[in-house]
This record gives structure tokens, sequence and C-alpha cells, in this order.
């Protein structure tokens, strides 16, 4: 056989695919402009999989089949974003609940962290708010989340994620019990130190406080010492805990910051081995606002447990040419082996692409909730 002129057949069929394309394209505009019309929604999962049933029949093998099932998903799922497109252009997107404002009200702002005194948190709500701000501090997440939510705080602040730690996997799953939305975020530079009582020499400790990820990220620093090591719920704790015991035996890992709150001794600085170590802090609000000049939106959602579900999720992006900073999954609750999940994504809210995206994504997705444009 001659392969030149089986790529001359090849050439030929696919160019009668994109002619069929696009005249199948041409009427799913008219589909589009009837829904727009009549308010139907554009995203119909019965109908879809009827069709896939349909098309897999007139295949010949088990082989095809499954291609051709493929090849439909792709085209169906164009045929939605055009769709999605021209219900935009039409205006028919849809307002989301979010308010875009210049600035967001800090003024007299009332913010909560999670831990003590000296904490990292307070380090970056310092950063975020200055250090005048009104604050106060409590033992969990979930209080300084539910402190917002009751309204006893305008904010809070709360540590999502760790550059060699990993992400704060409670919050995300606070993030989607609460009625709470980001519109911030704060990064810090961590920088252990080792802290004792005033008096206190490197000879002297034998017990070392701190947060379990804190001892972790020490590791290499500890392993040089015979020290019995401690974990405590918040460095900051720690470095309460052996402030007030005055027992030059014990030290605490945490920051320098809170070693001049707590009046301790640096004993060794930069004790973690990680250099580069930074957390993210995001700041929580139970207020569906943005700033105008926002750049960045948090999301999360659930997808049926079928193949190639998620791939069709994450098309809404490409489509809409928007670039996904971050994807993050959980279990659902209750479900075994399904899960949520957490995408990062640059955009405003008052963007057409990302009003396209979402427009798509809270058709197809379950469960799809906005956690903030910041």
């Amino acid at each position: 056989m001659d392969l030149l002129a089986l790529r001359d057949q090849i050439d030929s069929i696919d160019s009668q695919i994109v002619d069929l394309y696009e005249k199948r394209m041409e009427i799913c505009q008219d589909v589009a402009r009837f829904k727009i019309e009549t308010g139907k929604k554009v995203f119909d999962r019965q109908r879809e999989q009827e069709k896939l049933a349909r098309v897999k029949s007139l295949t010949h093998n088990d082989f095809n089949a499954h291609g051709v099932e493929e090849l439909f998903e792709q085209i169906m799922s164009m045929s939605r974003k055009l769709q999605y497109q021209m219900l935009a252009a039409n205006g028919s997107q849809g307002r989301l609940p979010f308010i875009g404002v210049k600035e967001l009200e800090t003024q007299k702002a009332r913010v909560v962290f999670q831990g003590a005194e000296g904490s990292y948190s307070q380090i970056a709500m310092n950063s975020f708010f200055g250090d005048s701000v009104k604050s106060f501090h409590v033992d969990t997440f979930r209080e300084a989340m539910a402190s917002i939510d009751e309204g006893a705080a305008d904010f809070a602040v709360l540590p999502i994620e760790n550059s060699t730690a990993g992400i704060v996997s409670e919050i995300y799953d606070l993030l989607t019990e609460f009625e709470n939305y980001i519109v911030g975020e704060q990064i810090i530079q961590i920088n252990h130190c080792l802290l004792g009582v005033p008096g206190a020499k490197l000879e002297d400790i034998k017990t070392v406080y701190s947060h379990p990820q804190s001892l972790m990220q020490s590791a290499k620093y500890l392993s040089d010492h015979d020290w019995k090591q401690i974990s405590m719920q918040n460095n900051a704790f720690a470095a309460k805990k052996v402030a007030e015991e005055k027992d030059i035996t014990q030290a605490a890992i945490a920051s320098a910051y809170a070693g001049r709150v707590y009046g301790m001794d640096v004993l060794a600085e930069g004790v973690n081995q990680e250099k580069e170590n930074s957390t993210r802090f995001i700041i929580v609000s139970n207020q569906k606002v943005f700033r105008e000049d926002a750049n960045k939106i948090s999301i999360c959602f659930e997808i049926p447990h079928m193949s190639g579900s998620l791939y069709h999720m994450l098309s809404h992006f490409i489509y809409n040419n928007l670039n996904m900073t971050k994807i993050e999954s959980r279990p659902v609750p209750d479900r075994n082996w399904e899960y949520r999940f957490f995408i990062d994504f640059e955009g405003n809210l008052a963007d057409s692409a990302v009003k396209n995206a979402l427009r798509g994504l809270r058709e197809e997705a379950r469960n799809m909730k906005i956690l903030g444009n910041y």
C-alpha cells in the first residue's frame, strides 16, 4: 500500500470532519438562542448520557466505542462552552453574590487569630492590619471561624499553607462548613528560634517544646542535641509555658517575636533547616466582598464519581484562558472515596472570562462554592 495515498485519504476524511464539526456548532448556536429565550439550562446530563450511549452503539468494536465516547464527550463539552459564551454575550450570565469594593473596611475592625500572643498568626495579622489593630486570640481554628460567623470579630487570620509542610487541611474543611470568605492573604517568612528563660544557656537545656511541624522543620538542628521533644498546639503556647515556668532546662522553638513578647532569650537563631520556609495566611470575613484590584480566586466543588469528570471541570479554565495556580483535594465527609477539590486561579470576579468559567462550573459540578477573590 502507498503510505502517501493513505495519508491523502485521511486528510480528506479530516476535512469532512472539520466541515461537519463547524455545521454542528452552527446548530448549537441555534440551540443556545432557544435556551436564552426559554431560560432552559445549558447542561442536560441525562440527554448527554443518552447521546453517548447511542453513538457508541453505532460502532463495531469495543475500541471504537471507547474512542467515539471520548470524542463526543469533547464535542459536547465544546458545545456547552459555546452556549455559555453566548449566554454571557446576551447578558444572561447571572450576577455573582459578591460586591466589589475599593478597600476593605479595616479601620475599626476587630480581628481574631488562633494561638497565643507572639504566634506567627499574630505576626501575619500585624503585617496585614498594622500593629495598632484591635484583636483577640482563641485556642482553635474552629473558634476563630465561629467568631467571625457570629459577628464577634470582623476578620480572622488563619494559616492555610506552609511551603515545606504543605496545606493546613482543617482550614480547607472549615471554609466549606462556614459561610465565611477569603478577602486577603499575607505571606510570612518562618524563622524559628530556640528560646530560653533569661540566663539559660544551651548546655542547660534538656527539654524542648513546640508545635509538631516546628519540631519537624527543626529536626536537623535538634538531632545534634540529646533533648526530649514535647509537642504543643502552638509555638507561642510553648514559649508562654517555658517563660511562665522559669525552668532553665526548658526551651521553646518559636519566633523571635514570641521571645520578645514573653521576655525570653534567643539561644539560637534559624534552627529550621529550610531557610526559605514561608507560611501563607488567609484573611477571612463573613462578608461577600472583594477588592476591585483582586487577582486571585479560590473555589471548591465536588464532581460525579465518573471517569473524566475532573478533566471536564478543568477544561473551563483552559477554554477561558485562565491560569490555575493550585489544586488540592479533601475527602467528602460521610461519602467514601469521594473528594472535594479546591482550586486557586488568577482573575477577578468582574472579568467576563471568570464569569463564563464559573457559570460552566456551577452548572456541571456539585456544590460549587466561591471561597473568595483577593
